[in-house]
């Protein structure tokens, strides 16, 4: 059974809008695990929309399964993950002020850039795992830069799921099957939910983990946020 790893910035986000401590996000990290959930993701950006620096200690004092960061591996960010030692960072190429992670790693253009930030995290006993595009030579480049783990972007297979599922997934499907080759660990994350998860899952192989926040905190509005980590542990199965 693949990991569900629960983003917990859209707490962080209702939170913020009115400067309080209301919803607590610390409850909610711990009640996601309570209720299931294998692994709690955050992506601190440095305007700090929503989950903010202060957030990053109490957070890792509390979850039990897998504390994943994720985020661009800028000096601050840097910083933050070696001072707090996550199970798992995932480094993503988003720039300062994007909404949204978009695309993956040119983990052959940037290659040069990401060994020594890869050395130094793996060396303080984090896993590395790398944000990337469903490309076989982008899959071929993580594991030459040192990656642990790949993140397979997963926002164009859930645009094209309902036009075309099967070549939806398809280069899904391939990369996965060289990453395991490879002796790199399959994580995948982006816009996936309870329409498309499943057919994900069934098809990709290995996947050892999905990080899944957005459409998971939403459906939690209508179906409770016990329900709904079931409903998507229901999927993974």
């Amino acid at each position: 059974m693949a990991r569900l790893s629960v983003n917990i910035n859209k707490i962080a986000v209702l939170r913020n809008a009115r400067g309080g401590n209301l919803p607590d996000l610390l409850q909610v990290a711990r009640d996601c695990e309570k209720f299931g959930a294998q692994g709690i993701t955050v992506h601190p950006r440095p305007d700090e929309r929503h989950i903010r620096r202060s957030d990053i200690a109490p957070l890792k004092q509390l979850v039990i399964n897998e504390f994943n960061i994720e985020g661009y591996p800028d000096a601050s960010f840097l910083e933050l993950v070696l001072a707090h030692k996550p199970h798992q960072c995932t480094l993503v190429p988003d720039a300062p002020g994007q909404i949204t992670s978009d695309h993956g790693w040119d983990t052959i253009e940037k290659a040069d850039f990401l060994k020594p930030i890869i050395a130094t995290l793996k060396k303080a006993g984090i896993r590395v795992s790398l944000f990337v595009d469903p490309d076989e030579k982008i899959v071929a480049g993580a594991k030459a830069v040192g990656a642990d783990r790949i993140e397979l972007y997963t926002g164009i297979y859930a645009k094209d799921f309902h036009k075309h599922k099967k070549a939806a997934v398809k280069p899904h499907v391939r990369c996965a099957a060289l990453a395991h080759e490879l002796g790199l660990g399959v994580n995948a994350g982006h816009d996936l939910n309870l329409d498309n998860l499943r057919f994900y899952k069934e098809n990709v192989v290995p996947l050892d983990e999905v990080s899944i926040g957005h459409a998971l905190i939403s459906d939690a509005l209508y179906f409770g946020l016990h329900n709904t980590i079931q409903l998507y542990l229901r999927q993974l199965k």
